[in-house]
């Protein structure tokens, strides 16, 4: 048996981590009892990213949305109906806490009574069998997987099972639910699930799906990863003009999806986990006009706030790129510290959609160039530490002098870096050492006389015996003469 706990723990983000402890640490306090769900679970056992956490609790999440906020997190919708609330974490992370409850229908295609229930009866009213399976959170049980319905079994001969014939009757909005997630899992419908889908199209079930939920399929379809596929799908099963007539007339931008998908795919490869809903929207909706795109938006139940972001998104999007063209950012250093306060919704926006070469540029070189250098900073800080300058203040401005000078090509090479430092710190490098003459000890200039002794015979002692001998010859001739 897997351990679910350990490979959340190893395979979440370091915020998004924080934000699970979290909410067991408000649930335990507030004595709830926590439950990892959906969407979340199934991506988890998978392989597939995390991107959204989605939690059950078996009380009314409201409390705890508070708490969340008072820590950092943001509250984007509350459903106080159907208790659930949506969150962005801190960290820009997504995700919902839901109260666990059971929809019980009193004949199929009826609006359900909402009834509050068990985590159990929860999982068992879902959709379909992979997304009802949940993880306990819960100190007596933490780690366990919940699977009341199979659905792991579905995840691993990858198929998409709805767990009741009257799924689709009583909520025709799971044909698009259910296109969407074959699409993006690969997997296939079922076979009684196919039987039962081709039967709600036959019986025009399709035909009674709401703005509102359409309008709820399209925004989870923005998050996809691959929405194209979910779209084509879509298209084939005449389901397309169900979200919207007008969208299904002029057909979604395929060439603008795919910039996008190109885009995401760059910033993955370079580090980045962005959430590229808006530009993804925009690209989806990129063949209507403006006037379209919102007549669209509002009929399909977008907040006016939700709408507003979408319709001014391209008009800011183009102030960032006249920055990026123009003396704002000129040098590298001031492109940089520019580029990294924006949000990546819009660095992926002008990557796909800018034909400004100036700024195009520039975001490229903060991707593959300038944060490689900025992530190898750490060796800059090792180098000045090593040479003996203290952390603090004036340690950091140096440090930072020598990125500024790296992004402009200089400072490439340890010796050139080493240098540089010395320079914008001021440490001198220290004089060299000079070696003293060794002086001998008192008992050693006998030892060095005997040692000469042998040398008479060799170099100037040669030329002094020489001497000697010519004075010897001359005073031997001198005595010869006076004798005669």
């Amino acid at each position: 048996m897997p351990d679910y706990m350990f490979l959340l723990e190893s395979r979440l983000s370091p915020e998004q981590r924080a934000a699970m402890l979290r909410v067991q640490e408000l649930a335990a306090a507030m004595g709830f009892n926590i439950y990892l769900t959906g969407g979340a679970v199934r991506d988890l056992i998978t392989g597939a990213t995390l991107r959204d956490l989605d939690f059950s609790v078996e009380g009314n999440p409201s409390k705890m949305a508070r708490e969340l906020e008072k820590g950092g997190a943001k509250l984007i919708s509350e459903d106080e109906k159907l208790r659930q609330v949506e969150i962005l974490f801190t960290g820009d992370y997504e995700g919902s806490i839901s109260a666990a409850r059971d929809d019980h229908y009193v004949r199929p295609g009826t609006r359900p009574e909402i009834r509050w229930s068990t985590i159990m009866e929860d999982l068992r009213r879902r959709d379909f069998s992979l997304n009802a399976v949940a993880i306990s959170l819960n100190p007596a049980s933490r780690g366990l997987l919940l699977d009341p319905t199979n659905g792991l079994s579905d995840i691993e001969h990858g198929e998409v099972r709805a767990l009741t014939i009257h799924s689709f009757t009583n909520q025709p909005v799971r044909l698009l639910r259910a296109l969407r997630l074959a699409a993006r899992m690969g997997y296939k419908l079922e076979s009684r699930t196919q039987e039962w889908f081709n039967l709600a199209i036959e019986r025009e079930l399709h035909h009674t799906i709401t703005p509102e939920d359409a309008g709820e399929e399209l925004r989870a379809l923005a998050k996809e990863e691959r929405p194209h596929l979910t779209l084509k799908d879509w298209e084939a099963h005449h389901l397309l003009d169900r979200v919207h007539p007008l969208l299904a007339k002029k057909h979604p931008d395929y060439e603008g999806i795919n910039r996008v998908i190109k885009v995401r795919d760059d910033l993955f490869m370079a580090g980045f986990r962005p959430r590229l809903a808006t530009p993804m929207m925009l690209a989806i909706l990129g063949r209507l006009k403006d006037r379209e795109a919102s007549h669209v938006l509002s009929k399909l139940g977008f907040r006016s706030a939700e709408i507003d972001v979408i319709e001014s998104f391209p008009d800011k999007a183009h102030e960032i790129q006249k920055d990026l063209a123009g003396r704002k950012t000129k040098t590298p250093i001031e492109a940089y510290r520019y580029i990294e306060k924006l949000s990546m919704e819009y660095v992926a926006y002008l990557l796909a959609e800018s034909n400004n070469s100036a700024a195009l540029s520039k975001l490229k070189a903060f991707l593959h160039k300038w944060r490689p250098i900025r992530m190898a900073l750490t060796a800059v800080s090792n180098e000045l530490e090593a040479l003996g300058m203290p952390r603090g203040p004036r340690f950091d401005h140096v440090v930072q002098e020598v990125f500024a000078a790296q992004l402009n090509g200089r400072g490439k090479t340890p010796e050139e870096r080493i240098k540089m430092l010395r320079r914008l710190s001021g440490i001198k490098e220290a004089p060299k050492k000079k070696e003293k003459e060794k002086r001998p000890a008192k008992g050693g200039e006998k030892t060095a006389a005997v040692g000469a002794a042998p040398m008479k015979h060799g170099g100037a002692d040669k030329g002094a015996t020489k001497a000697r001998l010519m004075a010897a010859q001359k005073a031997s001739s001198a005595k010869k003469k006076a004798k005669k």
